[in-house]
């Protein structure tokens, strides 16, 4: 990344500006704007979290909101009520109060006399998914929105549930948020300090309890899903993912929803496109600021030209669990859904794939007969659900997992471009009135080695409604289909397609409360192929740009473990995690600030009420010699009807415990 550190505009920085709010409550702010901004005015771009901009965030907002400082933005990086530096008690994710907050420090920010009246709101993540929610509450100074790595469907395409089955980062990510959530402010900050700590933490909620209770799609997330009303969304909207995210779906969803939209999907995992990985990473500031200019300061940047969505069609390569690039090109559609896109039709046989039929004859789907019974611990090789950390979180060689499933292989095929979302339809039957199938895409090499392409999950007693459950009725027949997530992805020359069927995959979904016999009767695969329109870049990127790095100082390095455990007098397996992301000193002000995250994800390959996970969070920061530490766990089990959960919080200064507080709770299974 090109370090750039002299603007068109000087840039002045403001690192604790107090937002007070209708209801009293006070928000602290980051600022960075030019220096002559109230004598000439500038937009305002809002980036909305509560992941505490003193320490949490502040190694990327010194590289990005600096930047658009500098050509001429008022970048305010707020911390959302009850974290950070901010006064209040945080609720859940997306409350209709974090929402309503957001409108009013857009309204607050317009009415600044250094503002021209204008506003954008920018994030990734929580702060992409807010934007997008913000947006659809229409505030009247909100004119565009940069979304990164977010989702329009709460329920369908985010860390609770996906194909109406329980994702276990449910547990992992509120887990996290437990642990985030329970830091104290910045001592030097506030006086208060220790009073709104001991607040924060009583009130703290235990947030896998509260999204376990809602296991259908119901209003409670429909809240804030934008997909239920897309014409609310009055703002310009901009919207960029990762192949290697867990957010891949919304950018072609909003493109195709949306007129007007900007799509961009790039190789990477979670993370912003001027400094993530895989390579290559683009100019992405760059293309923020075009978006921008044009809709917050009516400037012509060309971006209505711009192609609607552009992706980069990644090469089909060996596996691996990390990847430092991907090599591809960038390929470019003006439309979404692409009319260079063909839905091909490849039926299932026996073990086979079939080839596509001819254009002009029937597709025959042949009828074979398959038991499938996966052990438990089937889909170990499955990766993270969400790559973040930048450890070995990517999925891995797909034979051990193949091994388990049923498998449809093609023969050699020519060199094909898969762009969109493949779909799985299936004709089967259950020996149990519950059960869940987890399909993945594969790209078989001529020496066997199988890298996943993409997957999806369904939860059988969701094949029909994700708000209405509906249980199997034991041996019947039935057909169902299974959306996989979008992808653009190359298979070579001489390279094999499998379908890999599983009726487990742990530890992504929860299991089943029985372990289940699927019979498979017939299906079909829906491939989305792209045709073939040379091999050069169809669009081009600028390289990337950023403002000089935060200024630290190493105390720990970081480092990331994955290791599986079997014990061999049990048989249970168990996946180990372990993210220590190290500790540093912010040399701007003085604060330190480091973090451990430790997982245990187990289970019996023969017992699905054997699945257990446990999650172990340290937060520390020290300032002047006070050293102050969060201690969180969180455990789930189950049994056929319950889910238990348990979790503990520990607040430490020095070596003193000033505040500890347990949680348990029982939740009814609702068939999941």
């Amino acid at each position: 990344m090109k370090v750039v550190s002299t603007f068109p505009r000087e840039v002045v920085e403001t690192p604790d500006l107090r937002i007070v709010l209708s209801d009293g409550c006070t928000l602290s702010a980051r600022v960075w704007m030019p220096g002559d901004a109230d004598a000439r005015p500038v937009p305002a771009i809002l980036e909305f979290l509560p992941y505490r901009k003193r320490d949490g965030t502040a190694v990327r907002d010194a590289l990005t909101h600096p930047y658009f400082a500098g050509h001429g933005y008022a970048c305010l990086r707020v911390d959302m009520r009850g974290n950070g530096d901010s006064d209040g008690l945080m609720e859940d994710e997306y409350s209709a109060q974090e929402l309503s907050d957001a409108c009013e420090v857009i309204a607050w920010a317009a009415a600044q006399g250094w503002c021209t009246g204008t506003v954008g709101m920018m994030g990734i993540s929580w702060g992409g998914f807010n934007g997008l929610q913000v947006a659809a509450l229409a505030p009247e100074a909100l004119k565009a929105v940069v979304t990164l790595c977010s989702t329009v469907d709460r329920y369908a395409d985010d860390i609770h549930y996906k194909g109406g089955c329980l994702l276990n980062e449910n547990l992992g990510w509120g887990a996290t948020m437990w642990a985030y959530s329970s830091r104290p402010p910045d001592p030097a900050l506030r006086n208060d300090w220790r009073e709104v700590w001991r607040d924060r933490l009583e009130a703290e909620p235990f947030l896998p309890e509260v999204w376990l209770r809602h296991q259908r799609r119901d209003d409670y997330w429909r809240h804030g899903s934008v997909c239920e009303d897309y014409s609310a969304l009055k703002a310009k909207v901009m919207a960029v993912g990762g192949w290697g995210d867990s957010y891949k779906n919304a950018v072609p969803q909003i493109v195709d929803n949306l007129q007007g939209a900007r799509g961009i999907v790039g190789p990477w995992v979670h993370k912003y496109p001027h400094f993530a990985v895989p390579e290559p990473r683009i100019g992405f500031l760059q293309e923020a600021l075009r978006w921008w200019d044009r809709w917050l300061k009516d400037a012509d940047t060309g971006v209505e030209a711009d192609p609607a969505y552009a992706m980069y069609l990644m090469d089909g390569v060996r596996p691996a669990s990390w990847y430092a690039e991907r090599p591809g090109r960038w390929i470019a559609e003006d439309t979404w859904p692409s009319p260079r896109v063909t839905e091909v039709e490849m039926p299932l046989g026996a073990g086979v794939l079939h080839p596509a039929a001819e254009a002009d004859a029937a597709v025959v789907r042949p009828t074979f007969d398959v038991a499938l019974s996966s052990p438990q611990h089937c889909g170990a090789e499955g990766g993270e659900f969400c790559a973040i950390w930048l450890g070995p979180e990517m999925p891995g060689d797909q034979r051990s997992d193949d091994a388990y499933s049923a498998c449809f292989d093609s023969a050699p095929m020519a060199a094909t471009d898969i762009v969109g979302a493949p779909r799985l339809t299936l004709r089967l039957a259950s020996d149990r009135p519950q059960a869940q199938l987890a399909v993945r895409l594969n790209h078989v090499h001529p020496d066997g080695a199988s890298t996943r392409i993409t997957w999806g999950v369904l939860n059988l007693t969701r094949r029909g409604s994700m708000a209405v459950p509906d249980p199997l009725s034991p041996g019947e027949v039935v057909e169902i289909e299974v959306a996989l997530d979008h992808i653009a992805y190359r298979l070579p020359e001489g390279h094999r397609l499998r379908v890999a069927v599983s009726s487990a995959y742990w530890p992504m979904i929860w299991p089943s409360p029985e372990a289940t016999t699927l019979t498979l009767s017939g299906g079909a695969l829906s491939l989305p192929v792209r045709e073939a329109t040379g091999d050069g870049d169809e669009v081009t990127f600028p390289g990337p740009e950023g403002a000089p790095p935060l200024r630290q100082r190493e105390i720990r390095p970081p480092a990331h473990v994955r290791r599986t455990e079997t014990d061999r007098q049990t048989g249970t397996v168990t996946l180990v995690i372990e993210d220590d992301f190290g500790e540093a000193e912010n040399l701007d002000h003085g604060l330190c600030a480091g973090s451990v995250a430790r997982e245990r994800w187990s289970i019996h390959p023969d017992d699905p009420l054997s699945a257990s996970g446990e999650t172990h969070w340290t937060e520390v920061i020290e300032r002047d010699g006070t050293r102050l530490r969060t201690e969180t766990f969180a455990r789930m089990t189950c049994d056929v009807a319950s889910f238990h959960l348990s979790g503990r919080l520990e607040a430490w200064e020095g070596e003193e415990l000033v505040y500890e507080r347990d949680v348990t709770a029982s939740v009814p299974r609702d068939l999941m």
